[in-house]
């Protein structure tokens, strides 16, 4: 979210990263709050999707989160003037693949380059832009321009010469942890406790569907649905029996909603209000039942984010 705050409280260029709160020990995440120009606060909160508890809504334990004290202060008598959502590549040092291939390079994010501990990855992604944008242009201008598809085996070689690599080496552990799909550590709802979050009080939280308004997203109503699902019986057969429906919970946009049916009296059905998505791709990763297919949306439209 970003915040209009009261000049009185501004703080340009403040920074402050939490771990843990309001999630338990077992599960990772955090938040951050930095003060900007122009009384600008930007405040966001990180869930990692291998939590278990079905029941678990990430959007809310970011409201929760702002009511820490430590982070209400910075927003009392301000104004929230943007929301945005996305989902992040863990990354880190061990994941780090071959940044490179004919024609082209992995950059930013895409290569794994978030410090996980930290839950940092802006100041990394940022550099290895500009270390790429380096290294194409000295190939494109070099007497062997001519070759084609060009290497940039030179922005592989300088970013492992560079402070990205440096950082990321520091929170290197002599061991790493077995992979897993995000969506496979989800538990069934019969092995968990549903989980009670307060209720938006309109200040310092809000409503899913008041922050989705601040997204600006748009998407015309009748170009088709770019969420898509393999198979339609799934949604109400398999994930709403067994797992209570996460996908009403994980979507930080309200994209999913299980609703009465209208043809099967007594029944529930999906319904996907595509216009809402943020392009987060949450669901596409998180779905426990791997059933839903995001693609990018016809005519570019969706969430037109600026501050965030």
């Amino acid at each position: 979210e970003v915040w209009e705050v009261d000049p009185e409280k501004a703080r340009p260029g403040y920074a402050l990263h939490a771990m843990g709160y309001p999630l338990d020990w077992k599960l990772y995440g955090g938040g951050f709050l930095y003060h900007m120009e122009d009384n600008i606060v930007q405040v966001g909160f990180v869930v990692a999707l291998d939590y278990q508890n079905p029941y678990l809504n990430p959007y809310k334990e970011f409201q929760k989160y702002k009511l820490h004290p430590f982070i209400k202060k910075h927003l009392v008598g301000g104004k929230r003037i943007s929301y945005a959502a996305r989902a992040l590549n863990e990354g880190g040092y061990q994941s780090i693949p071959k940044l490179i291939f004919p024609g082209g390079a992995l950059i930013g994010c895409t290569a794994g380059f978030l410090n996980v501990p930290k839950i940092k990855g802006t100041h990394t992604a940022m550099k290895s832009g500009m270390i790429a944008a380096e290294a194409a242009y000295d190939a494109v201008t070099s007497e062997n321009a001519s070759t084609r598809p060009i290497n940039l085996s030179a922005y592989e070689e300088s970013i492992e010469n560079s402070w990205v690599y440096e950082e990321l080496r520091e929170g290197r552990t002599p061991w790493t942890f077995k992979h897993h799909e995000d969506y496979a550590a989800t538990k069934p709802a019969k092995e968990c406790k549903p989980i009670e979050y307060p209720k938006p009080d309109g200040v310092i939280t809000f409503d899913l569907l008041d922050s989705v308004s601040l997204s600006g997203t748009n998407h015309a109503e009748n170009q088709p649905v770019h969420l898509r699902l393999r198979d339609k019986s799934i949604p109400v057969e398999r994930n709403l029996k067994i797992f209570d429906g996460p996908e009403q919970r994980f979507c930080p946009a309200g994209v999913y909603e299980f609703v009465d049916d209208e043809v099967n009296v007594g029944q529930k059905r999906l319904q996907i209000n595509s216009q809402n998505c943020v392009h987060c791709k949450t669901c596409d990763i998180k779905d426990v039942s791997q059933n839903i297919d995001w693609v990018t949306p016809e005519g570019g439209n969706g969430p037109k984010y600026v501050l965030t």
